[in-house]
């Protein structure tokens, strides 16, 4: 790696974030497609989304899950001048990025209801849970191991997270970034109350966490 700043992106929250954006609009072309008889009629077409949602979930799960566990396994740790990006700001990259291609996915879930009706929503909402199940699966290898797993922005925009130009992961501890393991937005611990009588402030523990997101 070259010296100097770069970026880095968290792994699993790439993985994560065109979930939420393919699950409602396939939920609701699905719901406007049972609306629609189509040219097979609402039953085989259900039963053919609902293959459809199984086959998309199972298939999105496990394709290029060898080519993360490799990059996992031989990932570096990351050195003092990184910039952790913000789960925030990496959703909303993708969003800007893919927003014509969610649009046209949703039309084209809707459109294939006059054929196999609710069949396209149903496949869209399947990737969706294929997308969060590797996620978890992800989450599950930081917790066991520890520490989180990142990625250099600039190949990921080429190819995603296990494109063929990622050349490997970094970790950093649990405690970076604003994201917890698997991706999911970080939950705050609930701030501790002063001592009763004492006046005393309770530390600088949960003033300082948003500080201190991005230290590795």
């Amino acid at each position: 790696m070259g010296r100097g700043a770069y970026a880095l992106v968290r792994v699993a929250v790439l993985v994560r974030a065109p979930a939420g954006w393919l699950w409602w609009p396939g939920l609701l072309a699905a719901g406007i497609g049972v609306l629609v008889p189509g040219l097979t009629g609402r039953r085989i077409g259900v039963l053919a989304g609902a293959a459809l949602f199984l086959i998309a979930a199972f298939t999105v799960f496990v394709v290029r899950r060898g080519r993360y566990t490799a990059l996992a396994g031989g990932a570096s740790r990351a050195g003092k001048a990184v910039i952790l990006q913000d789960r925030s700001v990496t959703i909303r990259v993708w969003r800007r990025a893919h927003r014509w291609w969610l649009l046209l996915a949703f039309a084209a879930a809707v459109g294939s209801s006059f054929a196999l009706p609710a069949a396209g929503g149903l496949l869209m909402a399947g990737a969706a849970l294929g997308l969060w199940a590797k996620a978890l699966w992800l989450g599950r290898w930081e917790q066991a191991h520890d520490a989180l797993l990142w990625v250099r922005t600039e190949p990921v925009r080429r190819g995603g997270a296990a494109g063929k130009d990622v050349r490997g992961y970094h970790t950093t501890g649990t405690a970076a970034g604003d994201a917890a393991p698997g991706g999911a937005r970080r939950r705050r611990a609930p701030a501790v109350p002063a001592a009763r009588g004492t006046g005393r402030d309770p530390g600088p523990a949960t003033a300082a966490s948003g500080a201190g997101a991005k230290r590795r």
